[in-house]
């Protein structure tokens, strides 16, 4: 079986590591594994892992080159020959329909993110599966769209568990990252994701500063890098940073690739999306299964993850006073067997499975392994 995933780019993000992931548990299980994007610093990984990543401008949202770059893309799957493509988002979405109909592909699609209601963002939900990362997207799309139970398929992002390991970190990173952010004696609370208005980095830094007071030993440490298009939104924090006055409580770790060290290094994760919700929240999952405990907004993919007073916390969207009062009852918990209960719902093994699995009800059991 020779299976296409099709994305935008492969920089940074939830969406571009489950891609990657897939391409290499794919070929581990004799799976034929191409991807297209339009580049970026994790395709390398495609090839390493054995499969082949091909290059193509599947992210712009020019409308003027939309049907040039349809061509090209029906050119480039004529010659790699699919059994099936899965789409992961809107632009390669509507670049491959289009480009399908001379060529028939049968194909799912991903929803991986809770978007405005419209004809654009319909195109999520035209595969013959359309996988949902929780259950709050699969309420999203069936209520918003109409999009029948038949063809909803729930599969929660998978945490790989030797990546994701306490006893396999390692221990000269975490030092040297502990050393170089100062985070010795410190209370140490992550952010972690991009640097855009959507993350809510701006609410986890108000909570930072109402906590201090009663957390003196607080250290917010936001991990994630910034495009160039959200680069006056990053330096909006820093400056946010130095009017609240938090110079010695917060540190832009900028991008990391060592997330298990990371959240080694962690006493809480935050994940504080405000305007909108995650559709599932990786971070959240990873950080569990590191046994780093929880903070996070009460809606969409949190709700899956999150459980209230044993995992973490849940906050109302945008409410840093609400956030600042778990930051400090974060301190004194210790919730336990928060690796094994993430393991047990939220396993890599199952998700690639899972997803096989919906391969297999598209093109008959037999194409399948």
């Amino acid at each position: 079986m020779h299976i296409v995933q099709i994305l935008p780019a492969l920089d940074e993000g939830g969406v571009e590591r489950g891609t990657v992931e897939l391409n290499r548990e794919f070929v581990r299980r004799g799976v034929r594994s191409t991807v297209i994007s339009s580049g970026g610093r994790l395709a390398e990984a495609v090839g390493r892992d054995g499969g082949r990543h091909l290059t193509l401008d599947v992210k712009s949202k020019n409308p003027l080159t939309a049907l040039p770059r349809a061509r090209a893309l029906r050119r480039l799957l004529a010659e790699v020959k699919p059994d099936l493509v899965h789409f992961r988002s809107r632009v390669p979405g509507w670049l491959f329909t289009v480009a399908n109909r001379r060529l028939g592909l049968p194909c799912v699609s991903t929803v991986h993110g809770l978007n405005s209601v419209s004809a654009y963002s319909r195109i999520m939900t035209a595969g013959a599966r359309v996988i949902c990362p929780s259950s709050a997207v699969a309420a999203y799309i069936r209520a918003s769209y109409g999009t029948p139970d038949a063809k909803i398929r729930v599969i929660p992002r998978g945490v790989d568990p030797n990546l994701f390991d306490p006893a396999r970190v390692d221990a000269a990173f975490v030092a040297a990252f502990r050393a170089r952010h100062q985070l010795e004696g410190r209370f140490v609370a992550l952010g972690v994701g991009r640097l855009t208005p959507l993350k809510g980095f701006d609410v986890l830094l108000q909570a930072t500063a109402l906590a201090r007071a009663r957390l003196p030993r607080i250290k917010t440490v936001i991990v994630g890098g910034a495009e160039a298009a959200r680069a006056a939104y990053a330096q909006e924090l820093r400056q946010s940073v130095a009017t609240l006055g938090l110079q010695e409580h917060v540190v832009f770790a900028g991008s990391q690739s060592r997330m298990a060290e990371v959240y080694a290094c962690g006493d809480v994760l935050v994940s504080g999306n405000h305007t909108k919700p995650e559709a599932f929240g990786r971070t959240m999952a990873e950080a569990l299964a590191m046994g780093c405990p929880v903070i996070a907004t009460r809606f969409g993919g949190a709700l899956d993850i999150v459980r209230e007073g044993v995992n973490g916390w849940l906050v109302e969207p945008g409410d840093a006073a609400q956030l600042a009062d778990r930051l400090v009852a974060a301190e004194q918990a210790r919730p336990e067997g928060l690796r094994e209960d993430a393991l047990a719902r939220f396993s890599l093994e199952a998700m690639v499975e899972a997803t096989l699995a919906v391969y297999a009800e598209v093109l008959g059991p037999a194409e399948c392994p």
